[in-house]
């Protein structure tokens, strides 16, 4: 199940992009500034800035995700936003083992119980085989060190590294990871631009409104035009539009 906690973000993060935008126009120093900015002029300066469009200052303030419960091929979708960094659970390094093998069953497959069957059959034929490989390579990579002098214990240690690193090849897209992601609040109104739209797919969209929901709580006035396009305007998809303009200016009201 996903499951998203924003751990840590810019210290008063709306004050601290007022006052990077507002020393581009002042002779003031960044302390007098500082001090210069009640809730109100903060408020007022980040309104301007969503305004004129001037996105620099917002980079200023970065968020930090934790996320769990989301597919590798999520993964593969979001690292596709390179203004970021992440921190991801290594198959390399973590054998997943019984009880640590889970995975994400896409809501369209769990509603169909013919599908959800073969597809549950699938993960636990993806497991075994895993296992299987893993338990193999790991014997005879044992089997090398300890001949190559290394003690039995440390051979052992170093064989189901080696093992599970060429092992992970067969397993699923599906697989469930882990992950911390930082984004600056300029990368955050993309990422929230493009996953939030309802053309995005349903487990990226799924974790955009989660974290867009988070962001809105730490920063309302930064993030409150934050969304997909067809928030304000329209929508930028043409004819491949999904036509929910206003479901999804809907969903964004009650965040």
């Amino acid at each position: 199940m996903l499951n998203v906690k924003l751990i840590a973000y810019t210290p008063d993060p709306e004050k601290t992009i007022a006052a990077a935008a507002k020393i581009c126009y002042s002779s003031s120093d960044a302390e007098t500034i500082m001090e210069g900015l009640t809730p109100e002029k903060t408020e007022g300066f980040l309104d301007m800035l969503t305004e004129i469009g001037h996105a620099s200052p917002i980079e200023h303030a970065s968020f930090t995700f934790a996320i769990e419960g989301v597919s590798r091929s999520l993964l593969a979708q979001i690292t596709r936003h390179r203004i970021a960094s992440y921190s991801v659970q290594s198959q390399r390094y973590v054998k997943l083992k019984e009880g640590v093998f889970t995975f994400i069953t896409p809501p369209e497959i769990a509603k169909d119980p013919a599908a959800n069957e073969k597809y549950q059959q699938a993960m636990a034929d993806c497991h075994r085989n895993y296992l299987e490989l893993a338990d193999t390579l790991q014997a005879r990579h044992t089997a090398d060190l300890v001949a190559q002098g290394v003690p039995e214990k440390e051979a052992k240690r170093r064989a189901e590294k080696m093992a599970i690193e060429d092992a992970r090849y067969v397993l699923p897209n599906a697989c469930e990871t882990k992950m911390v992601v930082t984004m600056n609040a300029r990368s955050l109104y993309n990422f929230f631009q493009l996953r939030c739209c309802n053309r995005a797919q349903w487990e990226i969209r799924e974790l955009a409104w989660a974290m867009l929901k988070l962001c809105r709580e730490a920063a309302p006035t930064l993030f409150k035009k934050a969304g997909p396009a067809c928030l304000y305007g329209a929508c930028p998809e043409g004819k491949m539009t999904c036509g929910q303009a206003k479901e999804v200016r809907e969903r964004s009201a009650s965040l």
